[in-house]
């Protein structure tokens, strides 16, 4: 990468971290960012970030729908950890959703060196956001949950572990993170509550669980400090946090096993389901998935298939419930 771009990139993460963005959100920039300039100077012979005209932009984004998946890499030192070429979906065609998160971050960066009085007018101004088509997410059966539980052998630590963590997040819709970084001092038996110190958008919440999960946990910690004392409450074998890749590979290997496609926060999405199903309001469940306001809890659930509206309509049909 030319010297210009490392100069203006570094004082992009200088500004990101002052603002108190997370380690994944800086990431997300980084791979972005170094991905956009190796194509402008590959493709356009642009070695300074301020020559970048807005045609140079859309191109990329077309660049981006005719290249596959992980057929570029923004650090080569990766491509020797990850092994990108490797992955069944390499070469397969990026998604409207990766392409407009490409899109948002690239007019953070342009936007940041307009108020540095770096450039006079971002070469972004211009261009629309795209706007991916929403998939709907599937809602797991009650049979495909227990198939997936039913790999996890129990008297093992480290299933024992994932099996408790996936029934967790499916009680209370926690984040992969959040479920990794809990504590047992941040448990209330007595309230049925947890507390959730500094999730995504920096704010303490809590969140509840069920009578059946609070015996399960008791369970769970007594067998837990016959082997670590460690602060966490799922810790690794040398009682460390455990690490979320390696917590979102163990879901998903179990889920290969029971043949369901399956991850963590898509058992985030189904207790959100479940629970509007139940007739759970969004008011409540935008305080439990701790959401910055009621509108962005019903924008990501409002994605129901006509079954799923069919089984809602049933339980709470006017005509059922009236003694008429």
């Amino acid at each position: 990468m030319a010297r210009e771009s490392d100069i203006f990139l570094n004082d992009f993460f200088v500004y990101c971290e002052s603002k108190n963005l997370s380690r994944k959100t800086i990431k997300s920039y980084d791979q972005t960012l170094r991905l956009f300039f190796i194509y402008l100077e590959n493709e356009h012979n642009i070695t300074d970030v301020r020559n970048t005209k807005s045609t140079h932009v859309r191109q990329y984004i077309k660049h981006l729908k005719e290249r596959g998946k992980y057929t570029v890499v923004g650090n080569e030192g990766s491509q020797q950890i990850n092994f990108p070429d490797h992955r069944t979906d390499h070469g397969k065609q990026i998604g409207d959703t990766t392409i407009a998160n490409y899109l948002r971050n690239i007019k953070v960066f342009f936007n940041f060196l307009k108020e540095e009085g770096e450039i006079r007018e971002a070469p972004t101004k211009r261009i629309e956001n795209i706007k991916p088509k929403r998939r709907k997410k599937p809602l797991l059966s009650k049979h495909d949950l227990q198939q997936v539980l039913r790999q996890f052998d129990i008297t093992i630590f480290h299933e024992y572990r994932t099996y408790m963590q996936m029934r967790l997040i499916l009680d209370t819709g926690l984040r992969a993170g959040e479920c990794c970084a809990l504590i047992p001092a941040d448990i209330d038996f007595r309230t049925k509550s947890m507390l959730v110190r500094n999730p995504k958008n920096h704010m303490e919440r809590y969140v509840y669980f069920s009578h059946k999960l609070s015996r399960e946990l008791k369970r769970w910690m007594m067998y837990r400090d016959r082997f670590s004392d460690s602060d966490f409450l799922f810790p690794t074998i040398r009682g460390t946090q455990l690490d979320v890749r390696n917590f979102e590979k163990s879901i998903r290997k179990a889920g290969i096993k029971a043949g369901v496609e399956i991850h963590p926060h898509q058992l985030r999405n189904n207790f959100a389901k479940y629970y509007l199903l139940a007739g759970g309001d969004f008011a409540s469940l935008s305080r439990i998935l701790g959401h910055s306001s009621i509108e962005v809890t019903q924008q990501a659930y409002l994605d129901f298939t006509d079954e799923e509206v069919g089984r809602k309509y049933q339980r709470h049909s006017p005509l059922n419930h009236l003694d008429i």
